[in-house]
Formats: C-alpha cells, structure tokens, sequence
C-alpha cells in the first residue's frame, strides 16, 4: 500500500512556509535541496490520495487549518 504524504517546510531565509504533497517523501525533500533553503517542520501520512490532497488544498488556502495545526505542534513538542 502506497503511502501519500503532505509535508510543512519553512523558507529559512524569509520564514514563509511551504504545504507539498508526493507520493515519494525522501525524493520530494530532496528535490527541495532540503538542508540550504529549506527547514522540515512536520509530515502526515495517508493512505488515500484524494485524502491527502484535500488536506494540502486546506492547508494552503485556509487559515484555519495552518492555525489548528500550529496549535497541534506546539502542544506535542511541549514537554
């Protein structure tokens, strides 16, 4: 079974950050020259690719869904 990945990266140089979708996550990051421009911040795996697609749609568009995941992270990486 594939595995369809939505990924979040940050522009180190202006901060803005950037929502992908792929199939391949290892390929895609390094597409993206992952360690010079570009700092991984977090990635969701799904098993349906219209599931995945949708969510990237959301999470480029809608502020809600960039504003409930920020809220997500910062309570998982609070020890």
């Amino acid at each position: 079974m594939n595995i369809f990945w939505i990924y979040i990266l940050k522009n180190k140089i202006d901060g803005e950050p950037y929502y992908g979708y792929t199939d391949n996550l290892e390929r895609r990051l390094k597409e993206h020259d992952i360690d010079k421009k570009w700092k991984f911040i977090a990635c969701e795996g799904y098993a349906s690719e219209l599931d995945a697609r949708e969510r990237e749609r959301k999470l480029k568009h809608y502020g809600q869904a960039r504003t409930h995941l920020k809220n997500r992270l910062r309570r998982s990486f609070q020890l």
